[in-house]
């Protein structure tokens, strides 16, 4: 019985595309639908919704690329964005903790930090969606997004394994002997074809990553990631991680309807899920500056800007692991899930027009571009050419 419930996200998620927002919106009103009702999650969905986020991690890994994501405007520029935006969200939401209003009373520090780090990820779902409709994937405002998103979720990964709060077992020194097996574990995925046992190869590796890294005291979630970062650079890399997308995406909806169903948003909680859509703009306004200030075009920083504004389903995620910490109580899950959702509201529509938007605010643009430009945005001089293709 508890599996039936897809079937009332399905009906939500088309609702919600029909609207023109995120299907993921719809599997949270569902979640609150159903809680409406009084239903009961059940073991096997919260299973499932592990297991979900468990596969985001591995396709995490799958796309780590050190190179690309050291360079300094995604490293430098990423890092110091989230700082930025904890620091800042942090001392603003301070304010109604020492009030004491609402549901700001009695917030600890870690938790006025874990509610900071939330305004500060961005939407992995929305930003590939929004990527996906306009094919600029490979585009190098796509590319800096991804690296931007990468970074983001490592910084989730790192405070996820620190929070299992457990001396590692001496046994976990033996992982490292997993490195020298990634060029094996490459070459056993070639034998896998290109269909099921591929999906079962990659859900097996996830799992058996997971399963590991528990065992010896570290935090599954680090092994999935860790999983995925072993066979990264084998061939199969980029199909296994198209063939698991479907399953991923199927299991998170798991995830969402288990957040929806963990109760419905109360007045308070509304009012603040309203009041966190505040800070979007001064979120898009520190992209937009950094990636400016490390030699991006004025034009790639605010398509980038845009896509990485809306708050983020890894936001979430951290969430939750602060209540099972007990430094957040369980309604803040929900109050974030809804300032998730609406933060996609205008976002869509913003995304929709955003090379309209660039064409008003260019000339603005291009007064505060650096000279010295990184080298994909630097203008190819054609003063000698005769014919231009």
């Amino acid at each position: 019985m508890e599996l039936s419930w897809i079937g009332v996200a399905l009906i939500f998620g088309l609702m919600a595309k029909k609207l023109g927002q995120a299907p993921l919106v719809g599997f949270l009103l569902a979640g609150f639908a159903l809680a409406a009702f009084g239903i009961d999650p059940g073991q096997t969905l919260e299973d499932l919704a592990n297991v979900g986020v468990l596969l985001l991690l591995f396709a995490i890994g799958l796309k780590l690329d050190l190179p690309s994501l050291l360079k300094p405007h995604i490293f430098a520029a990423s890092l110091l964005h989230t700082l930025a935006m904890v620091l800042i969200s942090s001392a603003l939401l301070y304010i109604p903790v020492a009030l004491g209003i609402g549901p700001f009373a009695g917030l600890s520090l870690p938790a006025i930090a874990i509610l900071g780090l939330f305004t500060a990820f961005s939407s992995t779902l929305f930003v590939i969606k929004v990527l996906e409709e306009r094919e600029n994937m490979s585009a190098l405002y796509g590319r800096v997004i991804i690296g931007f998103l990468v970074l983001q979720d490592l910084v989730a990964v790192g405070l996820l394994a620190a929070s299992k709060g457990q001396v590692p077992s001496i046994w976990s020194l033996g992982l490292f002997a997993l490195l020298p097996l990634r060029h094996g574990l490459g070459k056993r995925l070639d034998w896998c074809g290109h269909r099921e046992l591929l999906v079962l190869a990659g859900l097996s590796l996830t799992l058996g990553g997971a399963a590991l890294f528990d065992l010896v005291g570290l935090k599954a979630d680090l092994g999935a990631l860790v999983a995925g970062a072993l066979v990264s650079k084998a061939p199969k890399a980029k199909e296994l991680s198209h063939v698991l997308l479907g399953l991923k995406d199927l299991l998170l909806v798991g995830f969402f309807l288990t957040i929806g169903l963990n109760g419905l948003p109360t007045l308070d909680g509304s009012l603040v899920a309203v009041g966190l859509l505040v800070l979007l703009p001064l979120k898009a306004a520190l992209f937009v500056v950094l990636m400016m200030l490390f030699r991006l075009r004025g034009r790639t920083s605010l398509l980038a800007s845009l896509g990485l504004t809306p708050y983020s389903e890894f936001g979430l995620i951290i969430a939750a692991m602060a209540v099972s910490k007990g430094w957040l109580d369980a309604s803040w899950v929900v109050t974030l899930a809804v300032a998730m959702g609406l933060s996609f509201l205008p976002l869509s529509e913003i995304n929709k027009r955003a090379f309209v938007l660039y064409r008003r605010v260019r000339e603005r643009l291009v007064a505060w571009e650096r000279r010295d430009l990184i080298p994909p945005e630097q203008t190819v001089p054609i003063a000698d050419a005769t014919a231009l293709v």
